[in-house]
Order: C-alpha cells, then sequence, then structure tokens
C-alpha cells in the first residue's frame, strides 16, 4: 500500500474532506476524479500534491480534438519516411521513432509522479472509455514494437472536470470522486490571506462583500471565480484606489467580469449610482 500522505501545502488550501479522499485514491492506488465549477482550484490541487510529496507534476491537458491514443506513445512514420529518403539514422530501429505521450511519461518515469488529466470533459465521449485498461492495469502494448510498457512507480492521477458533459459509468468507478464546493466567505479570506499576506483587512472585508453579492446576481451569465477574485484583489492593491465606496464605483470590473451582458449590467448600477445591494 502507499505510504504518502497529502497533508496541504503552504500554498493551496484544502478542506479536510478534499485531503482525505486525496489520501484514499493514493492508498487505494485509483485516479482522483475532481470535479467543481472553474476556478475552484481543481488544476492547483495537483500542483499542491507534487509539492507537498516532492515528486514531479506532468500535466496532460485535454483538448476537444485530444485523442486517448496520444497520451500513450506516438509513432513517427513522418520523420522514419523522411530518414529512409535522405539516409539519415538506422530506420530499421522502430524503437526511436516512439514518442511516449503524457501517460506513457508517467509509467515509465523512474520515482513516483503526479499525473494530472486537466479537463477530461473536453475530449469526445469515447476518450475516458478507451484509457480504461491503461489506467486501471497501469500499463499499455506498443504495436510498432511488441512491447508492453508497465508501469515503474505507479503514478497518483488527478482527473478533473468541469461537469461539460458526464463520463461514462465505467470510467466513474474506476475512480475515487470529490467535488469541490465554490467556498464559502471563511474559507475564501483563507485563500486570500495564502496569497496576500499583507493585505489590508478592511480592503479584503469590502472586496470579499461585493464579489459574493455580484455571484447572487441572478442575470449574470459568468459569475466571478476565485482566481479572477485574487486579479481583482491585486488590481485593487496595485492602484491604491479608494476603497471606501467600492460596491458604488466597482472599479477594474473588467477583471472580475469577462462577458460584455455582465459589464453592462454592472456599468448601469454604476451609472445610476446604486451600490449592489440597492441595486
Amino acid at each position: 500500500m502507499n505510504m504518502n500522505v497529502f497533508k496541504g501545502s503552504d500554498n493551496y488550501v484544502v478542506t479536510d474532506e478534499l485531503m482525505n479522499a486525496v489520501n484514499v485514491s493514493i492508498a487505494l492506488e485509483k485516479p482522483l476524479l475532481i470535479k467543481g465549477e472553474p476556478g475552484t482550484g481543481k488544476t492547483m490541487l495537483a500542483e499542491a500534491i507534487a509539492e507537498s510529496l516532492d515528486m514531479e507534476l506532468i500535466i496532460w491537458g485535454i483538448k476537444s480534438t485530444t485523442k486517448a491514443q496520444e497520451g500513450l506513445y506516438v509513432y513517427d512514420t513522418v520523420q522514419r519516411l523522411y530518414d529512409s529518403q535522405f539516409g539519415e539514422g538506422n530506420v530499421s530501429d522502430i524503437k526511436q521513432y516512439i514518442k511516449l505521450g503524457k501517460l506513457g511519461e508517467a509509467f515509465t518515469a523512474d520515482k513516483q509522479v503526479v499525473l494530472l488529466i486537466d479537463e477530461i470533459d473536453k475530449a469526445d465521449l469515447e476518450f475516458p472509455n478507451d484509457l480504461l485498461w491503461e489506467l486501471d492495469k497501469m500499463e499499455f502494448y506498443i504495436n510498432e514494437t511488441k512491447e508492453t510498457i508497465k508501469t515503474k512507480q505507479r503514478p497518483i492521477v488527478i482527473i478533473t472536470s468541469n461537469a461539460e458533459k458526464e463520463l461514462p459509468d465505467a470510467f466513474l468507478r474506476r475512480c475515487i470522486f470529490h467535488y469541490i464546493e465554490f467556498p464559502d466567505k471563511e474559507k475564501m479570506e483563507e485563500i486570500i490571506n495564502v496569497h496576500f499576506g499583507d493585505i489590508d483587512k478592511k480592503l479584503s472585508e469590502k472586496a470579499l462583500d461585493a464579489f459574493y453579492e455580484i455571484r447572487e446576481m441572478d442575470d449574470l451569465q459568468k459569475k466571478p471565480s476565485t482566481s479572477e477574485l485574487l486579479d481583482w484583489i491585486q488590481a485593487l492593491m496595485i492602484s491604491g484606489v479608494d476603497i471606501a465606496n467600492l460596491k458604488r464605483d466597482m472599479p477594474f470590473v473588467g477583471v472580475l467580469l469577462k462577458k460584455n451582458q455582465d459589464i453592462d449590467v454592472m456599468n448601469e448600477i454604476k451609472e445610476k449610482g446604486y451600490s449592489l445591494k440597492r441595486w
């Protein structure tokens, strides 16, 4: 059984429930599937685990066009054809034309690593199913060289999803699951203090009040996330604006809101001289 224990890190605020989910995943040697709205720290969790356990972090960022095979290996037929035409290298040695993907790198690493499969729900529906064997058995077969690649040290696998689409049941059964709730004010204050240890308490309080009032607005297309709050606070600190009427003036609103309609709503509030609560 894996004896590594995650206890959080200095740069990442973790709840007891999330910490327990990570450690259960490590102990049972199963992938940890993390869901939550954008900006709740899913990707940063993998960075914190790698930092805490002093391990290398390998990131496989998933796109809509990503195929499962790319994570295992790619056979570079173009390079081999080029070498055969121009007499470069030993084209009979197929192994030199096999390029390992991110899973392949994690499987063949001499030391245990943290493997982040980031935003798995961006890929097509078959993508998770295509990785069932590899993630379960921690091995894959290279057809071109008739070689089976097995893990030297089973990686700690973190998989993130923004819940854009449902994942297959067969895939879910092989994972430990945890949903990261959006932080409440108390937890968000901890996060702010981690990033801005010397922040003025009044600035922090007023920024938090405004932030959560904005998130409660029903007609927003995209609610601001943690990362946008941190950017906004940094902008307020750098500019040295007067925070006495922060909720009325709402400076740098484009740092918090990223949709034209949402910014228009906020500008209308400002033009009418309303504070958020009066609106």
